[in-house]
């Protein structure tokens, strides 16, 4: 199972869940979990809990398989802005540039996911964090 986007990944790795938080390729943040999954149908939930509110903070990463904990690990940092346009949101197999040295792509998932939700919390920025992240994204677009 691969669920990714630009800058995370969770994914099955011999048998084991993996998240990995790539910092931009300066750094890689890594949640395993100590356990390998047995054979059979599971829900598998990542969640982070951040350190903001703030631009960048750091924060804790959870794996829980059947509610239960498996895996918890610090990401010391995360990225302030959206740094590429190109890569997407892939799940049950990574087809751009992959997140970790783990693998290779594509990496295809050979089992079934039956659903995936992605549930984001409102957001923790102040005034000052909104307004730099709307200067930021206006530099990228008179960039391109």
């Amino acid at each position: 199972m691969v669920v990714r986007d630009l800058k995370r990944g969770l994914y099955v790795l011999n048998g084991k869940m993996v998240f990995c938080y790539n910092l931009a390729g300066v750094a890689r943040y890594y949640v395993t979990s100590t356990d390998k999954l047995t054979p059979g149908a599971h829900t598998i939930v990542y969640n982070f809990k951040y350190d903001g509110p703030g631009l960048g903070k750091s924060g804790v990463g959870t794996i829980l398989v059947d509610g239960k904990t498996v895996g918890t690990g610090r990401i010391d940092r995360t990225l302030a802005f959206r740094l590429s346009l190109d890569e997407t949101l892939d799940c049950g197999e990574d087809t751009g540039t992959p997140i970790s040295e783990d693998y290779q792509v594509p990496f295809k998932f050979t089992g079934e996911i039956k659903k995936v939700v992605i549930d984001l919390t409102p957001s923790q920025l102040s005034a000052e964090d909104k307004a730099k992240m709307k200067e930021a994204e206006a530099a990228i677009a008179t960039a391109d």
